[in-house]
Order: structure tokens, then sequence, then C-alpha cells
């Protein structure tokens, strides 16, 4: 079982980026999926998840509308669409599958997320 993850760049402030994670192994459809990121000298924070296929996703406040999750079951593959980039988005990506018994208030901890992806720089800069 494994998730990889792609997209990550260099680009100016207010553009955007597309990163993908594509799952292999076992079909992901029915467990919570999720992007964090960690930052130069920070540690990994949650920024958006999708509970299963067609349930409901969840954002921190820092990308609140400007960062989309998304998936196609079809293809195993989790996007996270980043619009209006600030240089704070600066950071590795990563994506990471959650078990299926995972409760709501657990999705937003690194924790609660056992399968990794390797991670994918993106640098926003100014």
């Amino acid at each position: 079982v494994q998730l990889q993850a792609s997209g990550g760049g260099l680009v100016q402030a207010g553009d955007s980026l597309r990163l993908t994670c594509v799952a292999s192994g076992r079909s992901f459809s029915a467990y919570p999926l999720a992007w964090f990121r960690q930052g130069p000298g920070k540690g990994r924070e949650f920024v958006a998840a999708s509970r299963r296929s067609g349930g409901t996703t969840h954002y921190a406040d820092s990308v609140k509308g400007r960062f989309t999750i998304s998936r196609d079951n079809t293809k195993g593959t989790l996007y996270l669409q980043m619009d209006s980039l600030k240089p704070e988005d600066t950071a590795i990506y990563y994506c990471a599958a959650a078990p299926r018994s995972t409760i709501l208030s657990s999705i937003y901890t690194a924790r609660a997320y056992d399968i990794w992806g390797q991670g994918t720089l993106v640098t926003v800069s100014s």
C-alpha cells in the first residue's frame, strides 16, 4: 500500500498549483485522506481532508477559500488545488490515509494517519 505525491514546484505569490497523490495497493474510496504540510522549522500541520468519497471536506483556516481537496476514485487519486498562493504556504506537502474507523475529530491530527506519501516541495516566492 503506497501513496505517491507530486506536483510541487517553485511559483510566485498569487499563482496556482495542483498537487496529486496516487494511491496504489488498495482502494481508498472509503478511507479518510488528507494533505498535511511542514514548513521550514515548523511541525507538520493539517491542511485539508476528505473523509471518504462523496463525503465532507475540511480545511485549515489558513487555506480555507484558497485550497480545494478532491478525489477521483476511478484513478485512485487525491488532489489539492492551491490558488492564490502565499509565501507562507511554502512547505513540503504530504498526502496521508487514515483507517476507515477514524472519527471526525481525529482527522485534523497527523497521528490519526497511518499511511504517508513521500512529500512534494512547494516554494512560493514573494
